[in-house]
């Protein structure tokens, strides 16, 4: 497989940042997080105008080497061409709820912006639009180069350690 440009695209929670973070340091490549691109601040309450992100993620994928991992379809499907791999992380919405909750403890349980993503992951399956798992699934089939797609963090967990 070749991983010079990795696209990794999957539910909130599902771990992408999680195996981003450690392919890009096996490869030694540079890792965008998509979510630092789509959102102006760190609490994910106010996007950052499209044409904008989408610049900014054009200017990432112009490298010659990355990892770049998000939900949005809308930006993955605009990056797709550069990429010579796509790796979708298509877990369980529970195991995702789960994950955030784990990630997010020290936050409080009735903390508006936790619950709304707590909502969004557990979505993920019924969500329409272009962040939900049917968008993800027509962005995996329609990819034609070499594609792995992980059902659970054991599978990513497995993946990293066989590299």
């Amino acid at each position: 497989m070749d991983l010079t440009r990795t696209l990794i695209i999957g539910n909130s929670g599902s771990g992408k940042s999680w195996l981003a973070q450690r392919l890009s340091q096996h490869l030694q490549i540079p890792w965008t997080d998509l979510d630092r691109i789509h959102w102006l601040s760190d609490e994910h309450s106010i996007a950052r105008p499209r044409a904008e992100a989408l610049g900014m993620a054009r200017i990432a994928a112009s490298e010659e080497r990355w990892v770049i991992e998000g939900v949005y379809d809308w930006i993955a499907s605009e990056l797709l061409h550069r990429a010579t791999a796509l790796i979708w992380l298509s877990v369980d919405d529970e195991e995702c709820v789960a994950n955030i909750r784990q990630r997010e403890a020290q936050r409080a349980e009735d903390d508006e912006l936790l619950i709304a993503l707590l909502v969004w992951a557990g979505s993920y399956r019924a969500r329409e639009g272009t962040s939900g798992f049917a968008a993800h699934q027509r962005l995996f089939d329609a990819f034609g180069g070499s594609k792995l797609q992980l059902m659970c963090r054991t599978d990513a967990t497995a993946f990293i350690t066989h590299l």
